[in-house]
């Protein structure tokens, strides 16, 4: 039965990704009902059931998303503005985990060639360990900027793929809180990421990027694998790695803040383990 599972899971995925891409008129003369009628349309012939569906008979339009969508000038910030805050407010808990988490970061740098540090790094930027993963309902979320005009075909994929994750039952209902643009998990993955970079690390059989670390942290490691990480090489500004965390957050800002919390975390790290004399 497991193994039957596992193959539906995997096809769902394989058809939900090789689908044509959503078009539901955004901003119609209807208004949000009309928007989701033909959503729910086309969704159902790519292969979302009428059970999945219902997820959508609650979801109104949320005007504080769209509030959030335009006001994002934290990234016009310099880097030392950006970045000083940030890596002071959690380096010492970033610290802990790279020594707590030790045995899975040795792991995750041995199948994935992505350096631990960045993983703790990013879970540490993106949710502050996992303690602010957002309270926004991700299905409202992705909807109303679905329907909103500027991004419409990006976020009714996230929608639909937000969808499948429940359908897939990776997810219930209950776990799809996350920030205002539909990331959810300790990683913030939006539910694309999630269908397709996700894995099961600890071995419990779920991808659960809402309560596991270690799957959190092999995931942000697989996201970067996908991306064309290569394994020991330079992530400074101006390298191909560097251009794989722009993949993550395509601001310069945010890159330069990962890079260079992630390469003082290593040597910090690397000196703590160095036996004393």
């Amino acid at each position: 039965m497991r193994r039957i599972k596992a193959l539906t899971a995997a096809a769902v995925l394989s058809f939900a990704l090789s689908a044509p891409a959503l078009a539901a008129q955004c901003n119609p003369p209807g208004g949000f009902d009309a928007f989701l009628k033909e959503f729910r349309k086309e969704a159902a012939a790519k292969g979302l059931t009428p059970r999945t569906l219902t997820l959508l008979d609650a979801v109104t339009l949320d005007p504080s998303v769209l509030a959030a969508d335009k006001r994002q000038g934290v990234f016009k910030q310099t880097f030392e503005e950006f970045s000083t805050p940030r890596i002071t407010q959690r380096w010492t808990r970033a610290s802990r985990h790279m020594m707590e988490q030790a045995p899975t970061l040795r792991r995750i740098e041995q199948e994935f060639g992505v350096p631990g540090a960045m993983t703790i790094v990013l879970w540490g930027l993106e949710t502050d360990f996992g303690t602010h993963t957002g309270k926004h309902d991700v299905l409202r979320a992705t909807a109303t900027l679905g329907f909103d005009c500027r991004r419409a075909d990006f976020f009714q994929n996230e929608l639909f793929e937000a969808l499948t994750l429940v359908q897939k039952g990776d997810l219930t209902p209950a776990d799809l809180r996350g920030d205002w643009a539909g990331e959810l998990g300790q990683a913030h993955f939006l539910p694309s990421s999630y269908n397709k970079y996700a894995l099961d690390f600890d071995g419990n059989g779920r991808r659960d990027l809402i309560r596991s670390v270690p799957d959190t942290l092999a995931s942000i490691a697989n996201y970067f694998k996908g991306y064309g990480w290569q394994p020991r090489q330079a992530y400074a500004e101006d390298t191909a790695n560097f251009e794989v965390i722009r993949k993550w957050n395509k601001a310069l800002v945010y890159a330069k803040t990962v890079a260079a919390f992630s390469e003082r975390l290593e040597a910090s790290s690397a000196r703590a383990e160095q036996p004393r004399r």
